[in-house]
């Protein structure tokens, strides 16, 4: 196993989306360039075959925190991002045409939110951030059809910076985060049912963390990795290298 140098994008990014598209590219979208002090709307794709990242349309909106979704037509959605303000409005790219479009807005702006493709191909967007209320709790599911949203059951708990994990079984798993209006690293997990459009608490994690990644395994469990800690022992914003499995 080793790691190998491939070709560089055209633009400097950090916070911007990645997804891999039916046809093998990946799409690049968005992200904050640090150096100018800008947030982004550009776009690239990245061709394995000859391991270089050639220009797209870009987005109407410049964002970051953003999220990128498949849909089962294999257009990408985007939806909300940036902090202040957070944005609700949402875009769909079509490779086809290397265009985006844009689509309906949510009822909310958020950023640092998740979002979910589910069974049924509709997207679940939850949690996330937001100027006037804080972290939020509310959810919300996208019809790619209708390119319409529809309010769905809340979170037990507010949160931001957390994961969401698409279930074999079709349910969502989301997995603590930050809570503003408290400023507590949370340790709390929950389930979304998609029939029953509910939540259901799910047992803790042993270590509260946020900005972590969490991976459904082979096996279906879910893998959760490291992150920032709000406990001990690693202290409140301290880096963390626990891991933990959900089952």
């Amino acid at each position: 196993m080793f790691w190998t140098p491939t070709g560089s994008l055209a633009t400097l990014r950090k916070y911007h989306t990645a997804t891999l598209l039916l046809s093998g590219k990946v799409l690049g979208a968005g992200g904050y360039d640090s150096q100018k002090g800008s947030y982004l709307a550009t776009a690239e794709l990245y061709d394995e075959a000859t391991g270089t990242w050639m220009p797209t349309g870009s987005m109407a909106t410049a964002r970051y925190g953003h999220t990128a979704t498949q849909l089962p037509s294999g257009r990408v959605l985007v939806t909300g991002g940036n902090l202040f303000p957070a944005l609700a409005s949402a875009e769909l790219y079509d490779e086809a045409t290397g265009t985006w479009t844009p689509t309906g807005s949510m009822a909310t702006a958020r950023s640092t939110h998740t979002a979910t493709k589910l069974l049924s191909g509709r997207v679940l967007v939850a949690g996330g951030f937001n100027n006037a209320i804080g972290s939020l709790a509310s959810a919300e599911l996208y019809d790619e059809r209708m390119g319409t949203w529809t309010p769905t059951g809340s979170l037990f708990t507010a949160r931001q910076a957390h994961t969401a994990t698409p279930l074999p079984s079709g349910g969502v798993l989301v997995v603590a985060g930050f809570n503003n209006q408290t400023r507590e690293v949370l340790q709390t997990a929950e389930v979304y049912g998609e029939a029953t459009a509910t939540w259901t608490p799910t047992i803790s994690l042993f270590t509260r963390r946020d900005l972590h990644t969490a991976t459904l395994l082979p096996s279906g469990k879910v893998l959760v990795a490291a992150g920032e800690e709000g406990g001990r022992p690693c202290g409140g914003g301290y880096l963390c290298a626990s891991v933990e499995l959900w089952e």
